[in-house]
Parts: C-alpha cells; sequence; structure tokens
C-alpha cells in the first residue's frame, strides 16, 4: 500500500485549492476526486478572488456589470457594480483548470470514489477508495498521514470523522445551463445578473438568471422539501421568453448554509468548502469561500505535519470565522428575516433601491468583509430598515 503525505478527497475549488497549496509546500499529495461531477452554480467570483488566488481572466466566460433584482409584484431595480466587474465561470472548465494546477505543483491525480477511512493498527490513516469514474472498478487503498475533506455539502469524509457533522443546514439547488439567447431583451441582457425573490419561484430563497458568455444558468433554491423546483425553473424560463433556448444540461445538489460547528477530527483529517458548511448565507456565494477554506486548510495542515502537532488542525474554523464570521451571522439574519415572505421580499427589494445600500453591497461583496469605514452610511441605512421594518416607509 503505497503511503503519502495528505489525501484530498473532492476536486472542486476547495479540495483542488488545497492539494495545490499542500504540493506548493513541499508535501506528497494525492488529489482524489470522482470524474464528471459538476455542481449546480451561479458561477459569480469576484475580483478579490482572482487576486488572492492568482486567477487568470482568460478563465473567465463572462464579466458581470449590473445586478439587477425582481420583487414579486415584478418591480426592478438594478444595481451597477461601480469600478470593476463581477467575473462568471463556468464550473466544469474552472474546476477542471483548478485541478490542473494542482497536478502542475506535483499533487498527484486519481480519478475515483472515496469510500472509507480505516485504521492501521499504530492509528494512522488509510484511505479506500474505488477508481476509475464507473462504481465497478477496483477497489485500492492510500496510507496517509492527513486526509482533507473535500468532498461536497453531504460530505462522506464528515459523516465517519468529525463528529457533529450532521448539523449542517442546507439550501437544495437545481438550475439548468441553457443557449443564451442572442439578443438582448428588457427580461436578459449579457452583462447583468437577475436574481427574482417571489415564493412562486423559491419559496425561502431566490431565483436566477445568470449569464455565462454562450451559456446561462437559470436556477432557483429552497431548503423545503417537496418544493417543485423544476417546475419553477420551467415558469421562470416561460416567464423570460428562454422557454425555447436549448437545454444543455440539468443539475441539482444541496448547498450548506451554516458552517459546521468543528472541522476536524483532533487527529488527522480536516474538511474544506462545503463539507465544512461554508457558504454564504442569504446570497448562496460558495467559491470564493470554498477556496478560501481550501487555503486554511493548507496552511494548518501544513504545519501539523511539519510539527507533529494535530491541536493546529482547529485553527483552520478559527481563522475563517475570525475574518468572515460577522459576515455569515449578518447574511445569514438577513435571509431568515427578508425571506420569509413576499410582503418582506417587496420590502426588501425597496431598501435596495437606496443608494447607500447598494454602494456598501457591492464594496462588501468585492472586498469581502463588511465596510466599516463609513459609519454615517450604516447610521442611514439602519433607519432606513427601521422605517421599511415598522411599515413607515412604503413598499
Amino acid at each position: 500500500m503505497k503511503k503519502v503525505d495528505v489525501v484530498v478527497v473532492g476536486g472542486g475549488p476547495a479540495g483542488a485549492t488545497a492539494a495545490h497549496e499542500l504540493a506548493q509546500k513541499g508535501h506528497d499529495v494525492v488529489l482524489l476526486d470522482r470524474a464528471g461531477r459538476v455542481k449546480p452554480c451561479g458561477g459569480a467570483v469576484p475580483p478579490r478572488l482572482m487576486e488572492a488566488f492568482d486567477v487568470p481572466e482568460s478563465i473567465l466566460v463572462n464579466q458581470v456589470d449590473t445586478a439587477r433584482i425582481l420583487s414579486p409584484r415584478g418591480e426592478k431595480v438594478d444595481i451597477p457594480v461601480g469600478d470593476g466587474f463581477v467575473g462568471m465561470v463556468d464550473r466544469g472548465p474552472f474546476d477542471e483548470w483548478l485541478r490542473t494546477r494542482a497536478a502542475s505543483a506535483g499533487a498527484t491525480r486519481i480519478t475515483g470514489s472515496f469510500k472509507s477511512i480505516e485504521r492501521q493498527k499504530d492509528g494512522s490513516a488509510v484511505v479506500r477508495y474505488t477508481a476509475g469514474s464507473s462504481r465497478g472498478g477496483e477497489e485500492r487503498s492510500l496510507g496517509a498521514r492527513l486526509v482533507v475533506g473535500a468532498d461536497g455539502a453531504l460530505s462522506q469524509v464528515a459523516r465517519q470523522e468529525i463528529p457533529d457533522s450532521d448539523q449542517g443546514k442546507f439550501v437544495f439547488a437545481y438550475h439548468e445551463i441553457i443557449e443564451s439567447p442572442a439578443e438582448t431583451s428588457e427580461a436578459f441582457a449579457p452583462q447583468r445578473c437577475d436574481v427574482y425573490y417571489r415564493s412562486t419561484l423559491s419559496p425561502d430563497f431566490y431565483a436566477w438568471v445568470f449569464p455565462h458568455g454562450h451559456t446561462t444558468s437559470v436556477g432557483t433554491g429552497t431548503s423545503i422539501r417537496g418544493f417543485d423546483m423544476r417546475s419553477a425553473i420551467s415558469d421562470l424560463r416561460e416567464q423570460t421568453g428562454l422557454a425555447t433556448a436549448q437545454t444543455i444540461r440539468k443539475e441539482g445538489a444541496p448547498i450548506p448554509l451554516k458552517p459546521l460547528p468543528r472541522w476536524e477530527n483532533g487527529r488527522d483529517v480536516i474538511l474544506a468548502g462545503d463539507a465544512a458548511g461554508v457558504v454564504a448565507p442569504s446570497s448562496g456565494e460558495g467559491i470564493f469561500y470554498a477556496m478560501t477554506g481550501g487555503r486554511l486548510a493548507a496552511d494548518v495542515g501544513d504545519e501539523a505535519l511539519r510539527t507533529g502537532d494535530a491541536r493546529i488542525l482547529a485553527q483552520a474554523r478559527k481563522r475563517f470565522l475570525k475574518t468572515h464570521g460577522q459576515v455569515f451571522w449578518v447574511l445569514g439574519l438577513m435571509q431568515r428575516f427578508w425571506y420569509t415572505d413576499d410582503a418582506r421580499r417587496e420590502r426588501f427589494v425597496a431598501i435596495c433601491r437606496d443608494r447607500d445600500v447598494q454602494e456598501l453591497t457591492f464594496e462588501g461583496y468585492m472586498q469581502k468583509e463588511l465596510v466599516k469605514a463609513r459609519p454615517l452610511a450604516h447610521a442611514r441605512i439602519f433607519f432606513k430598515n427601521l422605517g421599511h421594518l415598522t411599515g413607515l416607509v412604503p413598499a
């Protein structure tokens, strides 16, 4: 049985980033990934991600300069990005580019499906997996000093190794990738992301139309089981004139909206990305936070491997929440309040007409932290929110 320093389970943005950075640090890394799995995702990436993770503009399939939000009654608010743009990626080619980069740094790629983690007599981890892209492949094993679980929202690594990993909260997402219309219309613009707050399209989240250049993602999400997401997307495509566009593929998967209470087993396993629950509430944004989690897993994993002190693994979650925990808390509070019914959604969209709200929203999105440099703007937003909450301001 071959033994390596690290086995990374899952080759999405979190796992590929962890594998890339651990290999760069000189460790013997195996990246284990199932072939052909593409997660439903709007595909938005902020410039901060491209700068922090050295992602070239050439990997982008589109650059968006406006976000349009639409209320249940059909009221529209266009929010300009301001200086710069929001990049769009197609997750299939983007994830493959990240995996290829990890291999270029020295990680060994293996196509296969994770089965289990077992223990040798000395307590060290053995990763068992089925080789190949089909379920009928040969079962094989790898010894590992460290295992990074980046295998998605329903992580099998987490279920086997991490206490309280069943406490995650999820939105179930579904989208259809279609050919983009050749013509711009009121309902579709190639440089604009449209977000629909309407209970018939999503009872507790939102639906979207995100252009990816030659293709477009039309999707929705909800935590309510039984809601017919396929019918909702069919209705949205009909309403926006996208019903006749060719459908390229359809995808669905759970998306976590709450960081797990623990990301490591105190021994030799650490989680990253969706497996750790790091998708932003309210917005559902996950790529930047997944890659951030992958980097943190690599940082603390490197420290633990070099020092032999497994307690260091707990630092990944602490460092993540120190930087992003307040943003997640605010976004979670916003989702729990404003997304509960159409009357509140109507008021939420009305608030978004405010210039202070628009500017601070995009500053926060671009910088990936709450903007604290403009206290007067925050004060004005507080009183405007209070007016909408009490009904003193009409929706």
